[in-house]
């Protein structure tokens, strides 16, 4: 069954934990060996896989995207957003995470990131679960 995360974003651009978001869909799917897709539905946010022990690591990030595809630049998109479709599209917008022995099976320093591009906005994240019970 299609699962929908809700998250309420509050600047321009953050990264946003919602592993535990992800861990609490797992459990209650009651799959205790098999696989989660988590797919962001948007073309100026994003979502990944990376550090979640140093805020600076996303900081990083975020600075490092920022230099790469500055906001303001000869982009013929009239909205004024065509940073945050670039960002997005390198990002990527969906993640696989293994499931074993009913936990995400994630390594010892990893979370799971909404990317956002275009905020402050409302987005969702689409999950599925799929496995054996």
């Amino acid at each position: 069954m299609l699962q929908r995360v809700t998250v309420h974003t509050g600047a321009k651009c953050e990264f946003i934990d919602i592993t535990s978001a992800l861990a609490r869909v797992v459990a209650e799917s009651g799959i205790k060996e098999g696989v989660l897709f988590a797919t962001v539905p948007h073309t100026t946010a994003g979502i990944t896989l990376n550090e979640n022990a140093d805020p600076a690591v996303r900081a990083d990030i975020e600075k490092t995207l920022s230099r790469l595809v500055p906001d303001l630049a000869d982009y013929a998109h009239a909205e004024g957003n065509s940073a945050a479709h670039v960002k997005a599209s390198l990002v990527g917008s969906s993640v696989i995470v293994l499931i074993s022995e009913g936990k995400l099976a994630l390594g010892r320093w990893q979370g799971v990131y909404l990317c956002e591009f275009d905020g402050p906005r409302t987005r969702e994240v689409l999950v599925r679960v799929a496995g054996l019970k």
